[in-house]
């Protein structure tokens, strides 16, 4: 009996695709959610890694344009009103701001020092958006996936359980199959929610650090331009 029993187990395909193909509707949708939550979290991790690396590359090249001496006025010219580098347009939302202060006479509207710390507040809360867009979906698949995945596995144990009842059988070609399709939801969900945890620590430190750097340019720049006004 017990031989009999192992060439039936033997028999069983138990490849991924075979299992997925067995399991009930329920256990597919769960699995198939899973999957395009993985590739959904790969995918805002690939972007933002690609992201984070240019933010950082454009932060040290304007940094080094900043403090090369160049006058203030002619580097605003050469990068424009609306350059493409995060750096940039924190230093072209100051400029902006400075040369509206200037009245018509060559003096300065009263205020001028705290519109320019505003000005460059909310360009940095707007570049710091952008960097963290996409990093609570990874928050939600990695808290979510492998609640989802046990949902699918206790949905496949107890279809299991019931076809063991209905064949009144209890050997391992018949429990075995069951067993191991629901295990796979679960699977499935710690793939998912492992990567997009890992990555989502990861990446909110990267975007903290990228934005203390803009706060920091920020705070330079409004005490280079406030010791002008003194002047």
């Amino acid at each position: 009996m017990e031989a009999e029993t192992l060439a039936l187990a033997q028999e069983i395909d138990f490849s991924m695709w075979a299992l997925f193909a067995r399991a009930t509707i329920v256990v597919k949708l769960v699995m198939l959610m899973l999957m395009i939550a993985s590739f959904w979290s790969w995918s805002i991790i690939i972007q933002k890694l690609i992201m984070y690396r240019k933010a950082r590359r454009e932060g040290e090249k304007f940094d080094q344009q900043f403090w090369s001496g160049e006058p203030l006025d002619e580097l605003f010219e050469e990068i424009g009103t609306e350059p493409d580098g995060h750096a940039q347009r924190i230093f072209a939302s100051g400029m902006m701001e400075w040369r509206r202060s200037h009245k018509g006479d060559g003096g300065m509207i009263a205020g001028a020092t705290a519109r320019i710390d505003r000005s460059m507040d909310v360009a940095i809360a707007k570049e710091s958006e952008g960097l963290q867009r996409g990093l609570p979906v990874l928050a939600t698949v990695g808290s979510t996936a492998p609640f989802v995945g046990l949902f699918g596995t206790v949905w496949g144990i107890m279809h299991a359980f019931i076809g063991i009842a209905q064949e009144q059988n209890t050997n391992l070609a018949v429990v075995a199959p069951g067993i191991a399709e629901a295990l796979l939801a679960t699977g499935l969900g710690l793939l998912a929610a492992i990567p997009a945890v890992i990555f989502y620590n990861k990446l909110s430190a990267d975007a903290d650090r990228i934005v203390a750097s803009y706060e920091a340019f920020a705070d330079e720049f409004a005490t280079i331009l406030s010791r002008q006004l003194d002047s």
